[in-house]
């Protein structure tokens, strides 16, 4: 059964997400039938690399595309009867985006700062501002590690399947509902 905005469905997840005042679309190849999910990897895009800042990305320094899509895999319940090779159109929350952003940035950060300040005001020494800045800083990278758990486990970070993609959709839109 394909799903298209604005179609009725009673599935659970097609109303949550299309309730979401904006959705990032983009499409991923099924990989791997296991079990009642299916193994999708997001399909590169043909700009990922000739933008204006490729040289100071990073996106080239850090293995393959292979490699790079293989660490970008995730599962969808396949509850649509996907098969191997198909390519879908999955959806994203802006605000699941902005929550995850949020938490892998901004968190880390935030304490890290935080821990300087209170160092530097009762310290006053430099040394010690640095030193408690970053312990700051790792403080705040596995806070942050916890609220993505708890985000993914509780399923605020998953993507939607929307749609079969045709043979001409590109690889990543966004969507206002």
């Amino acid at each position: 059964m394909e799903h298209s905005r604005g179609q009725a469905t009673d599935d659970p997840d097609w109303i949550a997400a299309a309730n979401q005042p904006e959705l990032v679309e983009a499409i991923a190849r099924v990989v791997a039938l296991e079990g009642k999910y299916a193994l999708l990897e997001p399909e590169q895009s043909t700009s990922c690399g000739s933008c204006v800042a490729a040289g100071h990305c990073g996106s080239r320094e850090w293995g393959s595309a292979a490699n790079r899509l293989i660490g970008r895999r995730f599962t969808l319940v396949n509850t649509d009867e996907f098969r191997v090779g198909e390519r879908l159109v999955i959806g994203v929350s802006h605000r699941a985006l902005l929550r995850a952003s949020m938490t892998a940035y901004v968190l880390p950060l935030l304490i890290m700062l935080l821990v300087g300040i209170v160092a530097q005001s009762l310290a006053g020494d430099d040394v010690i501002t640095m030193i408690a800045t970053a312990i700051g800083l790792g403080i705040g990278l596995l806070a942050a590690r916890g609220v993505a758990y708890i985000l993914s486990a509780t399923g605020q970070l998953a993507p939607y399947f929307l749609r079969r993609a045709n043979r001409s959709a590109t690889t990543c839109q966004i969507t206002a509902a």
